[in-house]
């Protein structure tokens, strides 16, 4: 991308920042075993990057469940934040991106899925709040990825083109999204989603610390204490 039309640049959260992708496995596979099912990799990928509506919509309609969305997103925002602990880590070289593009002068902020009270579990720890223009979670749109509702919304309060936005996904659904809404998308997979289709994104990088990303985005990156 041409760096002098950057103006810039927004983030997804669950497994683009932090390692919250294998906590949700475990929310997963314990949500189901209590109902007698298992949380295959079939329906992790089909869940993945929406917001919690369709995403337990998706669960019912799969292992044929009786509840509602609304009673299985209560019992799992319960288990995440009982299995949060000690597991949650910011992904590698999310540190040293944040700070690259403060440095830079960049406006950043945050677009997820997921909803407000676990995107604050997860920013709170690491004191990472007050580091965004703002943050956009499911709660602020009707339409969840792959719909670019919530990156068409990030670009319109970031005041600049969906052309001169820089997102940054992990996952099929959001890169859809970000694609969509006329955003430079950059997918850095995870563990978690190898295997999605990313041929949506303008570039693929295998983290947040690959130089290609930074070449990217116009920035520098610092090595020393990189994490």
């Amino acid at each position: 991308m041409n760096e002098n039309r950057l103006r810039a640049v927004v983030l997804d959260m669950d497994g683009l920042m932090f390692n919250t992708e294998d906590v949700y496995d475990e929310v997963g596979a314990e949500l189901l075993r209590r109902r007698g099912h298992e949380f295959t990799p079939e329906l992790k990928d089909l869940m993945m990057g929406l917001r919690p509506r369709p995403a337990f919509e998706t669960m019912i309609r799969h292992c044929n469940l009786d509840e509602t969305w609304e009673q299985l997103a209560a019992e799992s925002n319960r288990l995440f934040l009982e299995m949060l602990g000690d597991r949650l880590a910011p992904m590698p070289g999310l540190m040293v991106l944040l700070d690259a593009l403060e440095q830079a002068a960049l406006p950043k902020a945050i677009a997820t899925s997921s909803g407000r009270e676990l995107v604050a579990a997860c920013l709170k720890p690491f004191g990472l709040e007050g580091r965004f223009q703002f943050i956009l979670t499911a709660e602020d749109v009707d339409r969840g990825k792959p719909h670019p509702e919530i990156y068409l919304t990030a670009a319109r309060r970031l005041g600049v083109q969906p052309a001169e936005m820089v997102v940054l996904e992990d996952s099929q659904n959001g890169c859809l999204a970000a694609a969509a809404a006329g955003a430079f998308t950059i997918a850095a997979p995870g563990e978690h989603s190898r295997q999605h289709d990313f041929s949506s994104a303008s570039l693929v990088v295998d983290s947040l610390s690959d130089p290609r990303l930074y070449r990217a985005l116009g920035i520098t990156l610092k090595r020393q204490g990189a994490t």
